[in-house]
């Protein structure tokens, strides 16, 4: 099998269910970035620092994605196709990883600056990466439950990417820089 088949050379793809779009619509843009956001989530699951713990979290992160892609890439009035689902349970895990992660943290009383060490800054372009997802997501106005569910996803994702660099930069001794306005 080819991995070019030639038909988007005019600008145009195909959804999950046959319908054609301009490859600039934004169901494309959504799913494309969710696409992104999991490649970015594979270079934080690559540090070697990362903890064994968390590196597993990663992986059902990264499957997860791949489910949110596959529901954003499907054309609005669905499909026959037997699709991945997402679940509150889904949510739940990371809701309970954030949890787990927040206890060996100093509380926050500031903002802090991306950086520190790369696995810092790579878990904080996840996390930016992951809010424009959402945004992207947001602007689809599907009103189906497993959209809705999605949406919640990756809200509670970037939560944990924020977090996960917290505990990272901990666990490191890397000291987070707080942000101070000037006023």
């Amino acid at each position: 099998m080819k991995v070019y088949t030639k038909t988007g050379d005019g600008g145009q793809t195909s959804l999950i269910g046959g319908k054609r779009v301009s490859k600039n619509d934004i169901r494309i843009d959504s799913y494309g970035t969710v696409d992104e956001l999991n490649s970015w989530i594979g270079l934080v699951r690559d540090h070697e620092e990362i903890p064994k713990a968390q590196f597993k979290q990663l992986i059902e992160v990264q499957d997860r994605l791949f489910t949110i892609g596959s529901l954003l890439a499907t054309q609005p009035n669905g499909t026959k196709m037997k699709l991945p689902l997402l679940h509150e349970s889904d949510i739940e895990y990371l809701e309970k990883s954030i949890d787990t992660m927040n206890e060996s943290l100093p509380p926050m009383r500031h903002f802090v600056l991306p950086g520190g060490k790369k696995i810092l800054s790579h878990c904080h372009i996840a996390r930016c990466v992951c809010r424009r997802a959402e945004r992207l997501a947001v602007g689809l106005h599907d009103e189906s439950d497993q959209y809705k569910i999605a949406m919640k996803y990756l809200n509670r994702l970037s939560d944990y990417l924020f977090v996960l660099s917290r505990k990272i930069a901990t666990d490191l001794k890397i000291e987070e820089i707080q942000w101070k306005p000037r006023v």
